[in-house]
């Protein structure tokens, strides 16, 4: 059990919303920790939830009234590149697996933006990074995992070991088991990339720019960003990687030269694919040195429908509501691919070509009223997009009723309460999402 100190953390996360009173915080140096302390929560109806880089936005990874398990000192990480795989403790970085794979010449297929959150938090959301358009979900290369169930048992299961448990932990927001390790697929690893910032005026041309880059094979990486534009309005930025071996490719223009971005304005660079991995740690440096990696973050994060997201998105940034992404956050859209979405409980909207739209701003440290308006307008937003065959991608600041989960899982819903019945039948894990009445 840790101290007062120990509590007092554990009592919010980078959101900087959501607050509560957990009794105590065991730290974990083992599987049998955390089993151990479910077994005696359960039967008690306390709640328990497993905190890694404590980097959710909305109170998911807290205990009220119950314990949370630090999860930090699981972080060892073994790389097997005989078989081109990785196991990690939960409590890892993603960066710590990034050391590690490319140590060997080898990563993971799909790896999230920003590489200091844990692997178990992670996975247990589904995870996209910016090769997703080819690959996937982080979670859709895990190969096996160790976890306890809500009932105290150690369990061991992959998609052909109790695959009704490995297929509700993925993307299962940590209902049914807390992850206590992972194993995941590796593939080679290029030594370099070269890196493409493409820009447009307009939101069309940009979605059928990254359409097209997400159906071929020319660039591994696609990512983008709207980005405000003097005198007002908006630019779209997509960010698109080649990989190399030390010899970049010899004409732009079989990359680039079907595109309708502006070349006057293109950016092009030859980095190694270990520094492109680590491209957001100079933007977590600036934002710890101003203080605002310590404010408010009430952010959304929706997956919507292409054909939805040319009109969708222009409104959402010329909402009032929304004005303030212009100083100060940064707006994500990258385009998704329906057929690489392989774990069943992330929900995503029908049809092949999807977007990602993460609205990712901070509120004032000591204007709980301006934070509260924020909430609230992710909630209307949330509402738009449902309309418009949106879904949420459940990492974001929005409050959620049962009722609004059940509509969110959909068909899935009975199967979800059928799993959290078997394997957390007092339901005690992760009550911070608000799943269950």
């Amino acid at each position: 059990m840790t101290g007062v100190s120990g509590v007092r953390e554990a009592s919010t996360d980078f959101g900087h919303i959501v607050g509560s009173s957990p009794l105590g915080v065991v730290t974990a140096r083992s599987a049998a920790d955390v089993q151990e302390l479910v077994s005696f929560a359960g039967p008690h109806g306390l709640p328990v939830s497993a905190r890694g880089a404590g980097q959710a936005l909305y109170g998911q990874g807290q205990a009220h009234g119950g314990y949370v398990v630090d999860m930090a000192a699981l972080a060892d990480v073994r790389c097997v590149p005989g078989e081109r795989t990785l196991t990690a403790g939960a409590g890892a970085l993603w960066r710590d697996v990034v050391r590690a794979a490319l140590a060997e010449g080898l990563t993971p297929p799909v790896l999230p933006d920003h590489l200091g959150g844990s692997v178990g938090g992670l996975l247990s959301t589904g995870g996209f990074g910016g090769s997703s358009h080819r690959y996937g979900l982080v979670a859709d290369w895990v190969r096996e995992l160790e976890v306890v169930t809500g009932t105290g048992e150690r369990l061991v299961c992959a998609p052909d070991r109790r695959p009704d448990l490995f297929h509700a932990v993925l993307a299962g927001l940590g209902q049914c088991a807390l992850i206590v390790r992972a194993t995941l697929a590796l593939v080679p690893a290029p030594s370099h990339v070269r890196r493409y910032r493409l820009y447009h005026d307009a939101p069309g041309t940009y979605l059928t720019d990254q359409r097209r880059l997400a159906g071929d094979s020319r660039f591994s990486h696609v990512a983008g960003q709207a980005r405000p534009a003097l005198g007002g309005g908006w630019r779209y930025m997509i960010e698109a990687v080649v990989p190399h071996e030390g010899g970049p490719p010899a004409d732009d223009a079989l990359s680039t030269g079907d595109l309708d971005h502006d070349r006057d304005t293109e950016e092009i660079a030859d980095v190694s694919f270990a520094e492109y991995t680590h491209r957001l740690d100079r933007d977590e440096r600036l934002l710890r040195a101003t203080g605002e990696w310590d404010r408010p973050h009430p952010w959304l994060t929706l997956l919507l429908p292409e054909e939805a997201a040319g009109s969708f998105v222009p409104a959402v940034l010329a909402d009032g509501a929304q004005q303030g992404l212009r100083y100060c956050g940064t707006v994500q859209l990258r385009p998704l691919t329906g057929r690489t979405l392989h774990a069943p409980l992330l929900r995503r909207p029908a049809g092949e070509h999807l977007c990602l739209l993460a609205l990712m701003r901070t509120a004032p440290p000591t204007a709980p009223d301006v934070v509260r308006r924020m909430v609230a307008a992710n909630r209307a937003l949330y509402e738009r997009a449902r309309t418009a065959g949106g879904v949420l991608h459940p990492v974001g600041a929005l409050p959620m009723a049962p009722g609004d989960w059940a509509a969110h899982f959909g068909p899935l819903w009975p199967e979800l309460v059928r799993a959290k019945d078997e394997y957390d039948p007092h339901h005690v894990l992760t009550r911070g999402y608000g799943l269950w009445t």
